[in-house]
């Protein structure tokens, strides 16, 4: 047998950077113990703040404006630095220059402090270095459509390395919050909605920064997603038995299997606690529980909002005293309640303990990093290619492999030499295969008249390069959200000269209101925004055969397309070559291979929902809403056809052990494609509710026509743990069912029994599945 990705585990080291000690080594604990005794109160508290320079009108993080100017950066690092803030990313920068720019600043922290101690530099990189003409990849709902942590891997030590060369040194990635609520406008900043999905492909990215020396930080330590109603910043309410067995999850398994760096605090309040100020959560399960010893970072003015948000604090001093007491070491972006400690300290209301407490955890990670040692001495990078053939080269791969085919009745792929018509608002616009932390969308839409920076072909363009621009017209027929119905009359006129239309709908990411999804931008109900659906209507009353090609940021309501539009292709902003991804796939040159990371919703009204629900969870029994979605976690059609035949599970498994499941996959077409097999289970009986589906593992194939592979998945019993009525994981003895789909809808079935007693579960317990192939 073949193996595919034998994860295990046991952490796996990070890389550091070259040449550099790992934090445990006993002469660097001695080290930034000798350093931290030389400090005075203000240089100890000048690692733990950032600072931000901004420019008037800026606005790309919450609540930006309302905060005071930090002042000069030389007058405020006088003492040292923490964090230095979005040094390239706040703005459209050269790289070249800012780099020069950033070297020399390094140089006259190392020379012109009394410590010569270097700032630590972190950028936002959701969907590849934010920084101006680099690279952007697919978003995150991109990835979990994919199924494909290997390619992810892959793509994040691309991104790690451009970050390393410019000397960044941390990341703010990856987000590993689980979708509960396709309303919350985070979603396209999300994963998956199912946690197991969420720990591997963010694990996965965490690995692959890391490769490259810089650090990942895991967003937003917890439960963020689960806010009322889906709305940015609403309280969240869920229970420890939710917080334990889907919240917390895929944290857990970048930090014990990943070795994650980085965490940032999420703003949320949990059953009336901000996490910000939480010991329980940021000490207690973080440190105490999984053994987590790098840095807890705050989100964006985090702290604060502890006194102007949530109100536990009376001013900006009793919130970073909460904060630091919680174990939160390091405010960002700047210093706004952390500069108020020295004070504190002086007047006995902080134990200056606590202090050294988080100085020591960000010299650790300066040491790791190789920062304690930098001069900066070298040159800066000069010219350098952020968007390289061999990232677009991943880009693309990713971008074909996140393309989800809903529903086809046979029009796709459409044949050379037919007239096509595209139509909507976001065929034509480079913004619409982005997400809202992407550079075009988070900084470049306040800098008009700034070149794009990097090729981004819209998807009329990829469809005229793919069907010949003779054969393609084009009408917009509408914005992405607003009432002006003004193009429908040209959309419908178009549409009806051509043999088939192609309408390109959806989303337009942004922040704080400025989009239809993304951060501060949530919905209240899940239909197209603005008068799309209108749009759609038109054309399908025209009876020219329509291809809906979706381009979002969430899942909508798309129920009444499935059953009318000839062909329906849902993509999560694919990035830059994502464009050229959908005309494949409409060609047929790309055979599609993406499934749904989340279920297509049947309604607004039916959210909060998720395919993890106990039996009632569905509304079957009892209620006249059901709320069953119109497309299944997991669903995606193909050109060919696969079968699953042979499905094995031994028939007892110990409770502490292992189920080995195998499965024969067939490709019973006539074309090549990917298929991903999805192993499920299901509690048959416990102690509390159980899910109805809990994906337990899965591995994409690639099968030429007619060929066949056994796909061997080790299924550490682990998988099917959860918290019983004490409130402790556990795996419990007694019946599972099993079966492999094309979704989380049933297909090849099979059932086995856990024996033996119940089984506690550690951090030393194995929490991913692994596969091979023969």
């Amino acid at each position: 047998m073949t193996e595919v990705h034998a994860v295990v585990g046991g952490p796996v080291p990070a890389q550091a950077g070259p040449d550099h000690d790992r934090r445990d080594a006993p002469a660097g604990e001695a080290r930034v113990r000798e350093l931290l005794g030389r400090m005075t109160i203000e240089e100890k508290v000048a690692q733990l703040v950032g600072f931000w320079e901004k420019e008037d009108g800026e606005a790309v993080a919450p609540l930006q404006g309302e905060f005071a100017d930090s002042g000069r950066l030389e007058d405020f690092s006088r003492h040292g630095l923490g964090h230095l803030t979005r040094a390239y990313g706040t703005r459209p920068v050269d790289a070249a220059a800012r780099a020069a720019w950033l070297w020399k600043f390094q140089r006259d922290l190392v020379t012109g402090t009394r410590l010569g101690i270097p700032a630590l530099v972190h950028e936002e990189c959701l969907t590849g270095l934010s920084a101006w003409k680099a690279a952007t990849f697919p978003t995150p709902l991109a990835w979990g459509a994919a199924f494909d942590p290997d390619l992810v891997t892959e793509m994040a030590a691309a991104i790690g390395a451009s970050m390393r060369a410019l000397g960044i040194h941390q990341g703010l990635s990856p987000v590993l919050d689980v979708i509960r609520d396709p309303r919350w406008g985070r979603v396209d900043e999300c994963i998956a909605e199912d946690p197991y999905l969420v720990g591997t492909i963010g694990t996965s990215y965490v690995r692959g920064l890391q490769s490259q020396g810089v650090h990942a930080t895991l967003k937003h330590f917890a439960g963020y997603s689960a806010s009322r109603a889906g709305r940015n910043f609403a309280p969240v309410h869920a229970g420890p038995r939710e917080m334990a067995d889907v919240l917390l999850p895929p944290f857990e398994m970048a930090i014990l299997d990943g070795d994650a760096r980085s965490v940032m605090h999420s703003y949320a309040e949990v059953d009336g606690v901000p996490v910000a100020a939480d010991p329980a959560m940021l000490t207690g399960v973080l440190r105490d529980r999984w053994g987590f010893d790098g840095t807890v970072v705050a989100d964006y003015f985090g702290v604060a909002f502890l006194n102007l948000l949530h109100h536990v604090a009376a001013d900006n001093a009793d919130a970073a005293a909460q904060a630091l007491a919680a174990g939160l070491d390091i405010e960002l972006p700047t210093g706004d309640a952390y500069l108020t400690l020295p004070a504190s300290v002086r007047a006995g209301v902080v134990d200056e303990t606590l202090v050294d407490r988080a100085v020591l955890r960000i010299l650790r990670q300066k040491l790791e990093l190789g920062l304690l040692d930098a001069t900066f001495t070298e040159e800066p990078p000069g010219a350098i290619d952020l968007d390289p053939p061999e990232h677009r080269a991943i880009a693309r791969r990713l971008a074909e492999e996140s393309v989800v085919l809903v529903g086809n009745d046979g029009v796709l792929p459409l044949p050379a030499g037919r007239r096509v018509a595209v139509v909507g608002p976001n065929a034509d616009r480079q913004g619409a295969l982005f997400g809202c932390y992407s550079f075009l969308n988070h900084v470049l839409v306040q800098h008009p008249g700034v070149e794009t920076g990097i090729e981004v072909p819209t998807v009329l363009d990829a469809v005229r390069g793919e069907f010949g621009a003779d054969h393609v017209t084009w009408a917009g027929g509408c914005d992405v959200d607003s009432d002006d119905r003004s193009g429908f009359d040209e959309a419908v006129a178009t549409a009806s000269a051509a043999d088939v239309a192609v309408l390109v709908v959806g989303d337009h990411a942004g922040l704080f209101g400025r989009g239809t999804v993304g951060e501060g931008c949530d919905r209240d109900d899940l239909e197209l925004p603005g008068v799309q659906r209108e749009l759609v209507e038109a054309v399908l009353a025209t009876d020219t055969p329509v291809v809906l090609v979706l381009l979002t940021g969430r899942p909508y309501a798309v129920g009444w397309a499935l059953s009318r539009c000839a062909a329906v292709v849902q993509t999560f902003f694919p990035g830059e070559e994502g464009a050229g991804a959908i005309a494949g796939v409409l060609s047929g040159r790309v055979n599609p291979s993406g499934r749904l990371p989340v279920s297509l919703p049947g309604s607004a009204g039916a959210q909060p929902y998720s395919y993890l629900h106990p039996t009632l969870g569905e509304g079957s029994n009892g209620t006249n809403l059901p709320a069953t979605p119109v497309a299944s976690f997991g669903h995606g059609l193909s050109y060919t056809t696969f079968a699953h035949s042979d499905l094995t599970v031994p028939a007892t498994v110990p409770a502490d052990g292992a189920l080995r499941v195998t499965v024969r996959v067939t490709n019973t077409g006539a074309v090549a494609g990917d298929d991903v097999v999805q192993l499920y289970g299901r509690d048959v009986v416990a102690s509390v509710t159980r899910p109805v589906a809990q994906l337990l593992g899965y591995q994409r194939v690639r099968l030429e026509p007619g060929q066949s592979v056994t796909v061997e998945l080790t299924v550490p019993t682990t998988r099917l743990a959860f918290s019983d009525r004490t409130l402790t994981r556990v795996v419990e003895p007694g019946d599972v069912e099993l079966w492999v789909g094309t979704s989380v809808r049933q297909d090849t079935q099979a059932s086995t029994t856990l024996v033996g007693d119940v089984v506690e579960v550690t951090n030393a317990s194995p929490r991913w599945t692994t596969t091979k192939l023969g």
